[in-house]
């Protein structure tokens, strides 16, 4: 329930104060596991693709974020789950794997940090380790402006078309690699 709350909430402030659009939302799928992965410019970010977002979405926050106890209440209020940055965090793959598996979505930022100048950053592998172990299609998303939403920027949100790659068996770390390269691609494309 808090979650719909919030985004309604969320939705009037991106509609009325940001002029907001989105694009491609018919791109979304709607129905199965799903790992939306976008660009990361602001803190504002997470609220785009939620608000966006056909379905809920459960987004992997970082860790250090559950410390600080109003926050930790709103983001677990929002169903987000810890990660360990930097590091293998086998807690938080085992979570992502059993959301996936429950048909749920994930929104992750594969940069791994906000990027302080707007330029993409390479992306790490872990989305797209995820969404082979599940099976589940990446989203490519590309957000504009959230970092200029308070000096006149329209925020922009573009979804992509799904990629999936199937495999049988473990995933071989070229298939991670290529899987990875290709959201990259399509997410920098959107951007452009």
């Amino acid at each position: 329930m808090f979650y719909y709350f919030a985004k309604f909430v969320c939705y009037i402030f991106l509609r009325f104060f940001c002029r907001w659009k989105v694009v491609g939302r018919e791109n979304f799928p709607l129905e199965g596991p799903v790992i939306v992965v976008a660009n990361h410019i602001s803190l504002l970010d997470p609220v785009v693709v939620g608000v966006a977002s056909p379905r809920m979405v459960r987004f992997m926050a970082k860790e250090e974020l559950f410390h600080i106890p109003v926050v930790k209440w709103i983001i677990k209020g929002l169903r987000a789950f810890p990660v360990r940055r930097g590091r293998s965090d086998r807690g938080a793959l085992k979570t992502a794997l059993e959301v996936l598996k429950a048909g749920q979505v994930i929104g992750i930022f594969p940069e791994g940090k906000r990027s302080r100048d707007g330029r993409l950053l390479p992306f790490q592998h872990g989305a797209a380790l995820l969404a082979l172990k599940a099976g589940a299609p990446l989203l490519p998303a590309a957000i504009k402006n959230t970092d200029k939403v308070f000096r006149g920027g329209r925020i922009t949100i573009t979804f992509g078309k799904p990629l999936k790659y199937h495999i049988d068996g473990p995933s071989p770390p070229h298939q991670v690699e290529n899987l990875t390269a290709a959201a990259y691609q399509e997410v920098a494309k959107m951007l452009a």
